[in-house]
């Protein structure tokens, strides 16, 4: 299924479709077919295996290949830094996504609450009179009882 929960289509290519075989991804990404095989055994890039245990790269794989080679050539790092680099990065994306998710519960529960409110709101009785608080004033009231006249 995708995000809008349809059902994909089995036969649609993504990014993430593992259809490259060794020697077409080293030739993509610009790499030795033994470079990918040590950054495999590294965990650096773990392509998909089929079933008789070969080597299957996706779109994503060749990228992210050529981002190690550009990291360890270019800005000098080394694989094993390389390798946290890439943990790093992954757990940011997943939370971003869990923020995400997040978010959209936190705007469902809001509207939720609006809507129950509205209900509440809706249901109050329209046949009673607001109170309305009395002026409180500073007078002094003195009572006196009246006097029971004697009828002696």
């Amino acid at each position: 299924m995708d995000g809008t929960g349809r059902r994909r289509n089995p036969y649609e290519l993504t990014e993430e479709t593992p259809v490259y075989v060794i020697s077409v991804a080293a030739q993509l990404s610009g790499l030795h077919p033994q470079t990918l095989r040590q950054y495999d055994r590294l965990g650096l890039v773990s392509p998909d295996r089929t079933a008789g245990r070969g080597r299957r790269y996706s779109a994503r794989d060749i990228e992210l290949l050529r981002t190690v080679q550009q990291l360890s050539q270019t800005e000098g790092i080394n694989l094993a830094g390389i390798k946290r680099i890439i943990e790093l990065e992954n757990q940011v994306v997943a939370l971003q996504q869990r923020v995400a998710e997040l978010q959209s519960a936190v705007e469902g529960a809001a509207a939720t609450m609006q809507q129950r409110e509205a209900a509440v709101h809706a249901s109050y009785r329209r046949d009673l009179v607001p109170y309305q608080e009395v002026q409180q004033t500073s007078a002094l009231v003195v009572w006196r009882p009246k006097r029971q006249q004697s009828s002696d």
